[in-house]
């Protein structure tokens, strides 16, 4: 069980995922890490995520390949729709972080549809639409409006945020105050 499950028992939590583009200037082919951070060392950033991740039994890729993330955004509205968020969430996060695969892919997106029980050929044409575009441009609005720039951003009764990354213990910290 992970720390947001956790926490939606413990302290019976609404949670509400919204997508947010950290890079929306990726190209729709997404970016060697190496152009969008020159300075980034891929292999240490590895490790430095795999000890951050070690208790809590995640593993990180090295990744060496940004993806552009709109399309696996507007994929996880349709998972929303059909009641398959969670499972395609973490097929998704499991993909890209722990994998090193392309999640800007269609092909890709189609496969991880697939493994969470979804109807994979359903939602690349509703990805081929653009069906969910408008609600991703209104979710980066929101971000904006609510000053947004880091994922994951858990913002508390419109109050407080809790910005990265963090240990239950901060979370229930926070959550205590309210």
């Amino acid at each position: 069980m992970g720390i947001v499950d956790k926490l939606k028992q413990e302290f019976d939590l609404r949670v509400e995922w919204l997508g947010f583009e950290i890079h929306p200037e990726t190209p729709p082919e997404g970016t060697p890490l190496s152009t969008m951070f020159p300075r980034i060392d891929a292999k240490s950033m590895a490790q430095s995520l795999n000890n951050a991740g070690a208790p809590f039994g995640i593993t990180f890729a090295k990744i060496v390949h940004i993806s552009n993330s709109r399309l696996s955004l507007e994929a996880a509205e349709f998972a929303k729709e059909h009641n398959r968020f969670d499972q395609f969430h973490t097929a998704l996060f499991q993909a890209y972080f722990s994998h090193g695969k392309d999640i800007g892919s269609v092909e890709m997106l189609a496969s991880i549809a697939g493994d969470a029980g979804l109807d994979a050929e359903e939602m690349v044409k509703a990805l081929q639409t653009g069906k969910y575009r408008l609600l991703i441009e209104n979710a980066r609005q929101e971000a904006a409006r609510l000053g947004v720039n880091a994922a994951p951003t858990f913002i508390i009764e419109d109050k407080d945020r809790i910005v990265g990354a963090q240990s239950l213990e901060v979370f229930r910290k926070k959550l205590s105050a309210f």
